[in-house]
């Protein structure tokens, strides 16, 4: 079975960044998918199993804290290792990131090789 990764985020040109960021595991078998608001996340989530998404916390129809919890405690998806990116890095949103599941929180701007090192990790590719 193939490795996917989704990326959720609102905003064009992070999800721009990030598939370049990870195209090179595509080389892998890796199947990259995208997805623009937190609903349209939570579907791909339930229909694809991605082992790992790079989420977004502030989003239109349904923030990345939902989606998370959504995910790891209402579907109880334990497999899907989820990276929460946000702007905000008050300690206050990472813990609430931590209650909801969230494996590892990442704050904006990010360093494109700390996610790529995160998906190698993850997914148990190296480069």
């Amino acid at each position: 079975m193939s490795k996917k990764i989704l990326i959720v985020d609102d905003e064009r040109p992070i999800r721009i960044l990030l598939e370049r960021t990870l195209e090179k595991f595509e080389d892998s078998g890796v199947e990259l998918l995208t997805a623009e608001n937190g609903e349209e996340g939570l579907e791909t989530i339930k229909k694809e199993l991605p082992n790992l998404v790079f989420l977004d916390v502030m989003m239109p129809k349904m923030d990345g804290f939902t989606v998370c919890n959504t995910v790891k405690n209402e579907l109880k998806l334990k497999d899907v290792y989820i990276v929460m990116l946000t702007a905000k890095g008050q300690e206050f949103d990472k813990q609430k990131g931590h209650d909801v599941g969230a494996d590892i929180y990442m704050t904006k701007p990010f360093n494109p090789s700390d996610v790529a090192k995160k998906a190698e990790e993850v997914l148990g590719i190296k480069f």
